[in-house]
């Protein structure tokens, strides 16, 4: 996966240093069916996701983010969550954590597909038979699907975020 060149820019400043980078998770859902990605980097299924750009709003980004990835059209419904995430060190040395925030989305339209070198498959799940997910992502998928009106915010609820790390 690509390195946006902001974040090299930076790197090229501080090197492996900690960076903290805000990033934006869909759970997009049609009806019973969930969407998700099979990740080239672990080969396992998780929600599309990735790092926000300097100034992109956070829902424009999770839209952006799932159309890049599976080439489908959501529509943001709800901000279910936000976390941040334990630190990661990539294989390279590079050190980042990321806030996460969580947007429950409805499918628009599109025909789910690999759109990018990001996942290996793309696929719609339904509710009732899903594949492993990552602790992470099932966490952020169990908050999308509990929302009832109330975003969940780590430090304010007594359910704790799962200490994982997620790569974006």
């Amino acid at each position: 996966m690509p390195v946006p060149d902001f974040v090299l820019r930076l790197r090229s400043k501080i090197g492996h240093d900690l960076l903290p980078m805000s990033g934006a998770t869909g759970v997009v859902l049609d009806g019973d069916r969930l969407l998700l990605g099979r990740r080239a980097d672990t080969g396992g299924w998780s929600l599309p996701s990735g790092i926000l750009e300097p100034g992109e709003q956070p829902a424009t980004g999770v839209l952006r983010e799932i159309l890049e990835e599976t080439g489908v059209v959501a529509a943001v419904e709800a901000l279910t969550s936000t976390h941040v995430q334990p630190p990661v060190v990539y294989p390279g040395g590079d050190r980042a954590q990321y806030l996460d925030l969580t947007f429950r989305c409805r499918y628009v339209s599109g025909l789910a597909h690999v759109a990018d070198d990001e996942s290996l498959e793309v696929a719609w799940f339904d509710l009732s038979g899903l594949p492993e997910l990552s602790t992470s992502s099932r966490f952020k998928l169990d908050r999308a699907l509990e929302f009832t009106g109330t975003t969940w915010f780590e430090g304010l609820d007594d359910r704790v975020a799962p200490d994982t790390a997620h790569r974006s």
